[in-house]
């Protein structure tokens, strides 16, 4: 385009009506190119609607079985939890509004004059340091976007800021906006933030705690109560309560007091915030097999446990109280588990001691972990016996016994915890007072293969390598698990059904729908008439007095229990497992790494004092529930139908043998009597 010429000569008027004519279309060019180019933004940019749909990473919570204790918060990188509107306070709004965004109830999502503000510090500056960013973009930033400092993203952030005010009311973008923001320590959402930083839920928050959290988004490392610029935090929290004030979001008496609250005194530790831990873990470990981890940490799943809140703090407090005991036997560690019998529901659970603990291996769930369970497994093998026809009223002979080498090339020849044998006993005398000899030949009539398949279907989950195991399994020989021989003893309990072990009511998502929910199984694994056998013999007090004494700490006055204690070798592991029909209780007691504990650290002195002091409690809370009697045969004190019973007299002066009815002449230290049994002749 050419310049027109005048008497040969470019005049200055056409020189500058050709510039204003090019710049004009210069604008106009660059003006369409621009409309356009944000009008494909806009219609590019994430649909606004979508927001409230958006799936943002939330956390998932572990309750007690009430729900109104909070044991365990599961996240990942994101701690979330939504709240609704009403649970919201007002004073994190006003906090949050003069913090970051004062005109925000009357911009459209971006506040012009503010941009040009910074737009102009940028520029004398060189650099993009300073933002302007409403309440409403940072939403969009952080609900579609990154944080790098770029025009583009900048530009897409206005865009989407405009498309959100156009769809949501003011309320719905700064509710939106408190549960997205990041506080810092992985706390995202005001709700998560006024737990870590204060222990309390955000409806609970004081206008100089709101004020505080407000202070922290602008820079969360920075800010943070954790970090090194506390001074700066506090500092900033001060300018916000007194913004609240001259915008008059407060009254100045409340801003006053606000300023005056030593507010670093409210700051808790930082610290992972757990309850029960053993237990906590337990259920993670299931969550994780039922839900996967990417759920679990993002899911923002409600987690109703059976844990009896109640239950769980007087077991743990029992075991504290015990270290004085434990000491005086070179105990360093204990472990209790209690259960519903009627459900399987755990309701307790405390796996060692002190789970911070590392001198004893306290984050070590013993419940969990296979031990030597000692004599507290010998009902497993006198149940497999009945079911073969024995009776609890059968003879069985309580004398020195050679059962022939035992694989180790030695001969096996057990002896009694008293260091006395009894001579002739029924079986409810044997089990009750938990004499060795009668339990390893009970153990040779029962079966050892026959007694591991009873014990796994009552729940025994290890035992599984059954060659390594031979008749001292009835004294402990082979490892179990608290866990387990506690819900085994809950099928004596229970009935002969079986329930196994549940820690978990029920999961919901996060608006209440049911994911998950198990139901009792009351699977029918042993006859009934085996059950009560056992449970009358365990629980018979005046059978157990010739050993244990009558007022043992296997007896609760006023209760009816079914009690057995468990000593290994070497006083290694000491057990005590007991119940009601209404609850089953199983402890432990020993030190982690295995090493022995003090001569006469069984567990009549060690486990069983903590399972009395415990279910003495606990029973409080149940009526006394009678065990329901056995039948009893006609005549019991004879051996089953399919068995034959040969009884020996032995006259021990000569070693030869006698007739029942000399024998009787003798005194009976003069007599050895030997009774032997043998399936019967078809």
């Amino acid at each position: 385009m050419g310049f027109i010429k005048k008497n040969g000569k470019i005049s200055p008027q056409m020189v500058i009506k050709e510039i204003i004519l090019i710049s004009f279309n210069v604008f106009l060019m660059l003006g369409a190119f621009g409309f356009g180019v944000l009008l494909y933004i806009y219609f590019q940019a994430p649909i606004a609607v979508n927001l409230t749909k958006r799936l943002s990473p939330r956390t998932t919570l572990i309750y007690d079985r009430t729900g109104q204790h909070i044991l365990y918060e599961i996240h990942g990188e994101e701690n979330r939890i939504i709240l609704t509107h009403d649970e919201i306070p007002d004073s994190i709004r006003v906090a949050t509004i003069a913090a970051e965004d004062d005109s925000f109830y009357r911009h459209f999502g971006i506040d012009l004059f503010s941009i040009a503000r910074a737009l102009k510090n940028n520029i004398q500056k060189n650099s993009m340091s300073q933002g302007a960013s409403t309440i409403t973009q940072q939403l969009a930033r952080n609900a579609f976007l990154g944080r790098e400092k770029t025009l583009r993203r900048k530009i897409i952030e206005l865009v989407i800021a405009i498309k959100i005010e156009k769809k949501y009311t003011k309320d719905q973008i700064l509710d939106m906006y408190l549960n997205e923001i990041p506080y810092g320590s992985n706390a995202y959402g005001v709700e998560a933030a006024a737990k870590t930083f204060f222990g309390k839920n955000a409806k609970d928050l004081t206008l100089d705690e709101a004020a505080l959290l407000a202070a922290m988004p602008k820079a969360t490392s920075y800010y943070s109560p954790f970090g090194n610029h506390l001074n700066e935090l506090l500092s900033r929290q001060q300018k916000i309560l007194d913004r609240i004030g001259t915008l008059q979001l407060a009254t100045r008496t409340k801003v006053v007091a606000a300023k005056a609250v030593p507010i670093t005194e409210k700051i808790i530790p930082f610290a992972a915030m757990i309850d029960s831990p053993h237990f906590v873990f337990y259920v993670r470990d299931e969550l994780e097999k039922q839900f996967g981890t990417q759920v679990l940490e993002q899911g923002g799943l409600r987690v109703y446990t059976t844990l009896d809140y109640n239950k769980q703090k007087l077991a743990e407090q029992i075991l504290t109280e015990s270290d004085a005991n434990l000491k005086k036997y070179g105990a360093s560690n204990a472990a209790l588990v209690s259960l519903d019998p009627k459900s399987g529901q755990i309701l307790a659970m405390v796996g060692s001691k002190n789970y911070y603990d590392d001198s004893i291996d306290g984050q070590v769930n013993v419940t969990t972990r296979p031990r030597q369970p000692g004599s507290s497994f010998k009902p497993f093998a006198y149940a497999t016996a009945f079911e073969k026809g024995y009776q609890p009223e059968t003879r069985i002979l309580d004398a020195k016994t050679d059962f022939g080498a035992d694989g180790s090339g030695k001969h096996y020849i057990p002896r009694n915890y008293d260091g006395k044998f009894h001579g002739v006993v029924t079986m409810r005398q044997a089990l009750a007072m938990s004499l060795n000899v009668p339990a390893v030949k009970t153990l040779s009539l029962a079966g050892v293969q026959a007694t591991i398949d009873l014990a796994h279907r009552l729940g025994i989950t290890t035992l599984n390598e059954t060659n390594r195991y031979g008749l001292s399994l009835v004294l402990g020989g082979g490892e179990v698990k608290l866990l387990d021989e506690t819900a085994g003893y809950a099928v004596f309990a229970n009935d002969g059904k079986k329930n196994s072990p549940t820690a978990i009511l029920k999961v919901t998502d996060s608006v209440g729908k049911t994911l998950y929910a198990p139901t009792a199984q009351n699977e029918s694994v042993l006859d009934p008439q085996i059950a009560r056998k056992i449970n009358s013999i365990l629980s018979d007090n005046a059978a157990r007095v010739p050993i244990f004494g009558p007022n043992n700490k296997l007896f609760i006055p006023g209760k009816i229990v079914a009690a057995k204690t468990g000593t290994t070798s070497e006083f290694k592991d000491a057990w005590t497992v007991g119940f009601t029909p209404s609850i089953t209780t199983g402890v432990w007691v020993g030190n982690n790494n295995n090493h022995p504990m003090r001569a006469g650290a069984d567990g009549s002195y060690v486990a069983a004092p903590i399972w009395n002091k415990f279910m003495s409690q606990v029973l409080n809370d149940y009526p006394v529930d009678p065990f329901i009697a056995y039948d009893k045969a006609p005549d019991t004190n004879k051996a089953p139908d399919n068995i034959v019973e040969k009884v020996t007299y032995i006259k021990k002066a000569s070693g030869k043998k006698i007739s029942e009815k000399k024998a009787k002449k003798l005194d009976s230290d003069e007599v050895e009597i030997r009774i032997e049994y043998s399936p019967a002749k078809k």
